[in-house]
């Protein structure tokens, strides 16, 4: 999802609580605070040698261990003002995509999209979803001239790719 896309979703759902749900079932605490919002470049080299670059919104999110009691969820209008509080101090990059970084105790720290943003009564709930690494040069073969040990467990010696 763009982050265009999830403040528009915001804008129209301003009196509504904001959940996110970072796995089936599995709800970030009402206990959760917005603690940043990153404007990030990736500039890359995939295994198959080629360069890509790309910008991506991140948007910490942290679960404070004094609130753990807390029941009210962060309301949207308040996650838009937060939003709209970081545009004026560093402009969004709107047409990035928007992901989420989370992490509990139960649960591995990582970044996660957004699949789909439900309504349920005075709900907005942002679902979430991890996703597999992936190679990016699946279609090109990199030859290799020798294989290390350190190499080895990555690469399968048989294919003479890597």
């Amino acid at each position: 999802m763009k982050t265009h896309q999830f403040l528009s979703s915001l804008k129209n759902n301003l009196g509504k609580e904001l959940i996110f749900e970072y796995a089936p079932t599995k709800w970030v605490g009402a206990n959760y605070h917005i603690t940043e919002i990153k404007n990030t470049r990736i500039d890359s080299v995939d295994c198959g040698g080629r360069s890509d670059s790309w910008q991506e919104t991140v948007v910490q999110l942290w679960e404070s261990p004094k609130e753990i009691e807390k029941r009210d969820y962060l309301k949207v209008q308040k996650g838009l003002d937060i939003f709209n509080r970081v545009h004026g101090i560093k402009p969004l990059l709107l047409n990035s995509e928007i992901k989420f970084e989370y992490g509990n105790k139960t649960f591995h720290t990582a970044q996660l999209e957004v699949s789909d943003i439900e309504i349920y009564g005075q709900k907005l709930i942002v679902k979430l979803h991890s996703y597999q690494a992936d190679c990016k040069a699946k279609e090109l073969c990199v030859p290799i001239t020798k294989v290390t040990k350190k190499e080895s467990a990555c690469c399968d010696p048989a294919t003479g790719c890597c």
